[in-house]
């Protein structure tokens, strides 16, 4: 439920204060978080019902060495059903632990939007949502509206090219096909398409993998035109982030 390392490509490890969650979009159809809730269910007693976790909300002040931390791999902290207290906690967590760069990952925007005001943003909590589908660009206009010091936007699994973006304030996009059995194809021209718009709005590209399956040709194979395209907000970026957010 936490890892000191993880294989998802751009963060380095995974914290889950939660585990558990209920389906939105179409994004979460194939969802990888309950496919290993059912794979293991020794380890994941109530399956992927939503469940609090409040002896893992410590467990970032126990890693000394400083890394990326995905929060709530398995989970959505920002889910209708997570009182606002312990999200706080979570969060008076990431504050103490400035050595740790956090990355949270939603679906629920509008929740987000209504909670950011009340809580912390210090530099090294980034805040993402994620977009599968031109319906569900709205996200992005609640996570602009948050005075996180990195916003970003994670285009996976990608289910239909996303034109026309407003970047405006994003700092970061990750996009990715779905590799699950079943899985719905993507197209590199969504891919190409998106990485084109990041570097007009001077937005950082990461094409983590093409999906498919069974190889989700991740890794070397993730590329368009012949290069990978694996680039993370840099510390000026944040920098003058905090001076815009001030």
């Amino acid at each position: 439920m936490a890892a000191d390392h993880s294989s998802i490509e751009w963060t380095e490890a995974t914290w889950n204060p939660t585990v558990g969650c209920t389906k939105v979009s179409p994004g979460c159809d194939r969802c990888y978080a309950e496919r290993v809730t059912q794979r293991f269910p020794q380890t994941f007693p109530n399956g992927f019902d939503l469940t609090l976790r409040p002896d893992a909300l410590e467990l970032p002040k126990r890693w000394r060495r400083p890394r990326m931390i995905f929060v709530n791999s398995m989970s959505d902290l920002f889910h209708v059903d997570v009182p606002d207290a312990f999200i706080r906690r979570a969060f008076e967590t990431m504050v103490a632990c400035p050595r740790h760069t956090f990355q949270i990952l939603t679906k629920r925007a509008e929740r987000l939007a209504r909670l950011a005001p009340r809580l912390p943003w210090p530099s090294h909590i980034w805040m993402g949502v994620s977009i599968e589908s031109p319906a569900y660009i709205w996200r992005m206009k609640y996570l602009q509206q948050t005075s996180a010091a990195v916003r970003f936007v994670s285009a996976e699994p990608l289910l239909a090219p996303l034109p026309k973006l407003d970047l405006t304030g994003i700092h970061w996009l990750i996009a990715g096909g779905e590799s699950q059995p079943g899985c719905r194809a993507a197209e590199l021209d969504w891919f190409r398409e998106l990485r084109d718009q990041c570097q007009r709005a001077g937005t950082a590209f990461f094409l983590k993998q093409l999906g498919g399956h069974p190889s989700k040709r991740g890794g070397e194979d993730a590329q368009l035109d012949g290069r990978r395209h694996t680039a993370m907000p840099s510390a000026k970026e944040v920098a003058l982030s905090i001076g815009l957010n001030a």
